[in-house]
């Protein structure tokens, strides 16, 4: 039985699909103007953790995710410059180029992160005649206002308005979340926004459209409302993102969808918890802020940020730095040596063997139909391996690395780290030296480290623990 976390509910609730079987599934996606940060990678590792688990528990997945290559500006209030614009201005290109280019390399991040892709990408450029159509109905219905910038949602329109957020509009004050202007009320959004016009001085911009209203661009929030419901439907199972989505973007596209259907648009909103770096949000002020190729070049390979991430729970703040990093490489090496000395029968192949320990393997689902408890699950894992006594250890390992993605079993040893090596070396020097004391105080300390020396005649042999 699956039960996940509803952050509309506040409560963990037993997953029921709205078709048997079957389930949709709309996550936000990287709005492309710059190379996607580990931060931003951790809520798409959790969203894949869940597809997995899903696709475990036999249901067939129909998953969608946006690409904001337009309508997102630098602030929250419906203020500033287009990031996207912003971009293709520093770097002298067209903003499609810019999209194109940095969405490319976020895909490739997804195939080093062993992340399964959605099965429909969408581009907000590719579906302004969908955006358009939505404030047309919301218009229609007396939910829409202009200003000299734009046209707005009115949110005092619903009496619900951000119950995802939990926020209460009149304790609200204007200024405070955002400059009132023209809003009706602070907590007002654009649908529309007006492109610059040619009296006012300011560039022109390189993506706008006609519409009904004047020629401009959409808003950040009105492209996952048009495309979620397009592909999903009005009504659909599962809408994943950032806890940073939740007071504002994910509040707003609620307003949208329900404004539209008057009724229920998403029944499950799942949301990742911020990686922190010394006790804050990684952001380019804390620091932290490395991508996936960054840490390929200090020597991490990026299944060992993968394993990482598996080390807290995905509505857990993850705390990041190089130590921690360093921890879980050393641990998915010591999995990835000691896996292929698991075969329960010397005579087969690795993978070959078809026992499933069902002890382990029960523990385990146990887990991730636990909201995704994946540090349960790794957990669950170690003591399958550590367990002399059990049986079918790769056979339950396949099973398992199905949620994992791993590549647990793909047959590579994987090196002794260098300060491992660095020990063992001045081990070795110690001994030479007769300096016994010395020599078995290194033995503890690389013992710590999850290795074992031993002392044969061809030298040191170095085993996992």
């Amino acid at each position: 039985m699956l039960k996940i976390y509803n952050t509309l509910t506040r409560k963990k609730e037993i997953f029921k699909p709205i078709k048997k079987g079957q389930v949709g599934i709309y996550s936000c996606g990287p709005t492309v103007y710059s190379y996607q940060h580990i931060g931003n990678l951790r809520s798409y590792i959790f969203a894949d953790i869940l597809k997995r688990v899903l696709t475990y528990n036999d249901y067939k997945i129909k998953h969608l995710m946006n690409v904001t290559d337009v309508g997102h500006l630098t602030s929250d209030a419906d203020t500033g410059e287009d990031k996207i614009e912003k971009a293709a201005k520093k770097e002298h290109k067209k903003a499609s180029e810019i999209a194109n280019y940095y969405w490319k390399v976020f895909r490739e991040d997804f195939k080093k992160l062993s992340i399964i892709e959605p099965n429909i990408w969408c581009k907000a450029t590719e579906h302004i005649k969908e955006q358009i159509g939505l404030i047309k109905t919301l218009e229609e219905k007396g939910y829409t206002y202009k200003t000299n910038d734009g046209i707005y949602f009115n949110t005092s329109k619903l009496k619900d308005y951000g119950k995802l957020a939990q926020l209460k509009k009149e304790g609200l004050e204007a200024g405070k979340r955002i400059c009132l202007g023209e809003k009706k009320n602070i907590t007002d959004f654009a649908l529309w926004k007006f492109s610059p016009s040619t009296s006012s001085g300011q560039a022109k911009r390189q993506q706008e459209w006609d519409s009904p209203w004047g020629i401009g661009f959409p808003g950040w929030h009105i492209e996952c409302s048009a495309m979620s419901m397009g592909y999903l439907g009005n009504h659909f199972d599962i809408h994943t993102g950032g806890i940073d989505h939740i007071p504002i973007h994910h509040t707003n596209e609620i307003a949208q969808n329900e404004a539209v259907t008057d009724k229920k648009s998403v029944n499950f909103w799942m949301h990742g918890a911020f990686l922190i770096f010394k006790g804050e949000k990684v952001s380019k002020s804390t620091g932290g802020l490395y991508t996936i190729s960054e840490l390929e070049k200090k020597g991490f390979r990026p299944l060992t940020y993968r394993y990482f991430t598996f080390t807290a729970h995905y509505r857990s703040p993850l705390s990041f730095s190089f130590k921690n990093l360093r921890k879980a490489q050393n641990a998915y090496d010591r999995l990835k040596n000691i896996i292929p000395t698991l075969k329960d029968n010397p005579s087969l192949s690795l993978g070959t063997d078809r026992k499933i320990n069902k002890k382990y393997l029960n523990e385990f689902e146990k887990a991730i139909n636990n909201d995704l408890d994946m540090p349960v699950a790794l957990s669950v894992l170690w003591n399958l391996i550590r367990d002399k006594k059990a049986e079918g250890k790769i056979k339950t390992i396949q099973k398992m690395d199905k949620i994992f993605g791993l590549d647990l079993l793909k047959e590579e040893r994987v090196s002794i780290p260098n300060n491992v090596k660095r020990l063992i070396d001045q081990r070795e020097k110690a001994r030479k030296e007769k300096n016994w004391q010395k020599a078995d105080e290194l033995r503890q300390k690389i013992k710590k480290l999850g290795y074992w020396v031993e002392d044969t005649d061809k030298g040191p042999m170095v085993k996992i623990i």
